[in-house]
């Protein structure tokens, strides 16, 4: 293994330390107030974004975790796959709204 690739190892496991210690102090996500959210759609699509940010998240620090020898490949995977399916489930829910949005648009006044 070469000199440079030795470094960029190294700096990569400093990175991950720093991330590690500093996800505990992450500051809270903004969420809309009832009245901003109006209910309807808005109040089931905003808990859907933030289990999905919050899914993302775990992977990532799963896999940080596992860099730089704190955790478990099992960990990995599973934070992954439940991350992968948080994801799809956002992606389908996207594509169907916007299906509707040209299905609605393509109507005959």
């Amino acid at each position: 293994m070469s000199i440079q690739a030795l470094d960029a190892l190294n700096a990569y496991g400093r990175t991950a330390r720093s991330i590690i210690a500093g996800l505990g102090a992450a500051a809270p996500v903004a969420t809309p107030t009832e009245s901003e959210s109006g209910g309807g759609f808005a109040a089931y699509v905003t808990p859907l974004i933030e289990q999905t940010g919050a899914a993302l998240r775990t992977a990532e620090t799963a896999s940080a975790r596992h860099v730089v020898g704190q955790g478990d490949i099992i960990d990995v995977v599973t934070a992954i796959g439940a991350a992968e399916t948080a994801l799809n489930t956002m992606v389908a829910v996207r594509d169907r709204v916007v299906n509707a949005y040209n299905e609605i648009m393509r109507m005959q006044i």
